[in-house]
């Protein structure tokens, strides 16, 4: 099979009938074979039933229901599961991802090479509220993830490599970082094409600005665990390692103050009455527990059965 397309939907009854038909449209014009994967995301409007009305029509159209609504990255997850097309294309269900553009993201990966091809909304219709933080998020998405050359990481529309989705895993709010979870994974041929952008005809966005807060946080965890998944130590240790000779010097100078004053049988304060004295003491005790995080980890770490799971590409082998 040449393309499997996977389209993740919350309440988008009025618009899958019109995004069928045209998917199948472009689909016949370029001969290619495929297969529509409809994750229903626990709609509570009529979308299951217009998925079952649009699979009798069209075979190659197939659904799956989750019973409540669990998110984007579960639903991309389980239609990752069940693609079996050479090339993986995901796009939003509200028509404003054009399927006019599936034949270039295909050619850009099955004759340019690319492992990834992301969808670049240049020109958006959307409001100020929701543009500009957007480039917010991307621009820090770049720096923090190392790939330059993507604009916008977020974008719906995007085209796989049938080998880059069974080797990453979208959990939680992940869908917004796949390029990421693709090059932590070893695929590093990310394409990135202009696509055209649809003001939306149906119903109403269901995303809201709390996910620009939640996708900061999830591009932290997964820089973390990028950089030090499996070895906390040097992130915790090297921490508590540092605030701990901070805490131990400064104790020594307030005491060393207290030792000079009792020497030179001068008025000497208690040391408890220094701010410094607690100070450095808290800085001692945190970073003694930030080393022992570290120390612990390294253990779930040594006993976790994944430990030395390593991607092989290639491998010759002696005949």
């Amino acid at each position: 099979m040449d393309i499997s397309v996977v389209i993740p939907l919350y309440n988008e009854a009025q618009s899958l009938p019109e995004l069928a038909e045209w998917i199948e449209r472009v689909m016949k014009e370029h001969g290619f074979s495929y297969e529509v994967l409809m994750i229903n995301d626990g709609s509570t409007d009529d979308s299951w039933k217009v998925i079952k009305g649009l699979h009798e029509k069209n075979p190659a159209i197939k659904g799956v229901s989750f019973r409540r609504n669990y998110g984007k990255s579960p639903a991309l997850h389980i239609g990752f599961e069940r693609a079996g097309g050479d090339v993986i294309i995901t796009m939003d269900a509200d028509l404003q991802d054009s399927p006019d553009e599936i034949p270039e993201l295909y050619r850009m990966i099955v004759e340019d090479g690319y492992d990834l091809v992301s969808g670049w909304k240049k020109k958006r219709y959307d409001p100020l509220n929701k543009t500009i933080p957007t480039k917010l998020f991307n621009a820090t998405a770049r720096r923090v993830s190392g790939i330059k050359n993507l604009h916008d990481f977020n974008c719906g529309l995007k085209a796989y490599r049938r080998d880059v989705i069974k080797h990453i895993e979208v959990y939680g709010d992940m869908h917004r970082y796949v390029p990421y979870l693709a090059k932590i994974a070893g695929f590093t041929r990310i394409g990135e094409k202009v696509v055209h952008h649809q003001a939306r005809k149906y119903g109403k966005t269901k995303f809201g600005l709390d996910r620009f807060v939640n996708g900061y946080l999830d591009l932290l965890t997964l820089w973390f665990h990028a950089k030090f998944g499996v070895k906390p130590m040097h992130f915790f240790g090297l921490l508590g390692s540092f605030m701990f000779l901070i805490g131990l010097v400064a104790v020594m100078v307030v005491g060393g103050i207290k030792l000079a004053h009792i020497i030179n049988g001068t008025p000497h304060p208690l040391v408890t009455d220094s701010p410094y004295f607690f100070l450095s003491l808290t800085a001692m005790l945190l970073g003694t527990q930030l080393f022992l995080t570290g120390f612990l980890g390294e253990l779930i770490i040594r006993n976790s059965p994944s430990r030395n799971h390593y991607e092989i590409n290639e491998e010759i082998v002696a005949e």
